[in-house]
C-alpha cells in the first residue's frame, strides 16, 4: 500500500506514530536486535503510558496526547522480518503520511551508545525495514538506527544481532536510549526536523 496524503481534520493536534523493531518472548528481550523495544518501553515508563494489545491485534499500543501531538508507540509482534504487516491498518486508521512515522531499529554500522536518525532511507539488508518499506510500498519514512556494533570475525550476524550486549556496551546502549527518549519527548511539539537535528548532534 502507499502511505495516506494527510487528510484535513477538525482537531488541534498532529500524530506521531513510533514504532520500535524487535522479536518478542522473553527468549529475545535485552538482545541487540530488540533495542527498538528498549526505546518504546522506557518512553512509556517515562510517559506514564499503559502499553496494551487491543483485541485481534498482533501488537503492544499505547497513546496520549501531549503538547500538540498525538503520541502512538507501538511494537509489533509479529517477529523482525514481519514487521511492516501490522502497519497498514494503523496508517488509514490514523490517516497518516511519511513526515508522522518514526521507525526505531538497531544498527550493525554504528558502535554501540551511538544513534542517527535519517528522514528516508533503503533497508540496508535490514529485515524489519525490508518488510515495512514492502507493505507501505516506500521508504519515505523516519527512522531512529540505535548502534549496536557489528559482530567478530569468528561470530555470524545472526548470533551477534539475537545475543546480548556486553556489560559495558550495555551501559553505552542504555544511556544513549535514555537521551533519545529525553530529546523525543523535550521536542515533541516541534518539527521533526528539529528533532533529526538534535538526535544527530549528540555524541556518545
Amino acid at each position: 500500500m502507499k502511505l495516506l496524503k494527510k487528510v484535513p481534520q477538525n482537531k488541534s493536534y498532529s500524530d506521531l506514530l513510533i514504532v520500535g523493531l524487535g522479536n518478542p518472548g522473553l527468549k529475545y528481550e535485552r538482545t541487540r536486535h530488540n533495542v527498538g523495544f528498549d526505546l518504546i518501553e522506557l518512553l512509556s515508563k517515562q510517559l506514564n503510558l499503559f502499553m496494551r494489545k487491543p483485541l485481534f491485534r498482533n501488537y503492544l499500543y499505547g497513546s496520549l496526547l501531549r503538547g500538540q501531538r498525538r503520541i502512538h508507540l507501538v511494537e509489533p509482534l509479529t517477529y523482525m522480518n514481519r514487521s511492516g504487516d501490522i502497519l497498514p491498518g494503523l496508517v488509514k486508521k490514523l490517516s497518516l503520511s511519511a513526515e508522522d512515522i518514526i521507525i526505531v531499529t538497531d544498527n550493525m554500522d554504528l558502535l554501540p551508545g551511538r544513534v542517527r536518525m535519517k528522514p528516508r532511507g533503503s533497508s540496508a539488508g535490514h529485515n524489519g525495514l525490508k518488510s515495512i518499506i514492502h507493505t507501505l510500498g516506500t521508504g519515505e519514512f523516519f527512522r531512529i538506527y540505535i548502534g549496536i556494533g557489528r559482530p567478530g570475525k569468528e561470530e555470524s550476524v545472526i548470533d551477534h544481532v539475537l545475543g546480548v550486549f556486553s556489560d559495558s556496551d550495555r551501559q553505552l546502549v542504555d544511556s544513549a536510549l535514555q537521551r533519545t527518549a529525553s530529546i523525543i519527548q523535550s521536542l515533541v511539539d516541534q518539527e521533526m526536523e528539529q528533532l533529526l537535528n538534535e538526535i544527530n548532534s549528540k555524541k556518545s
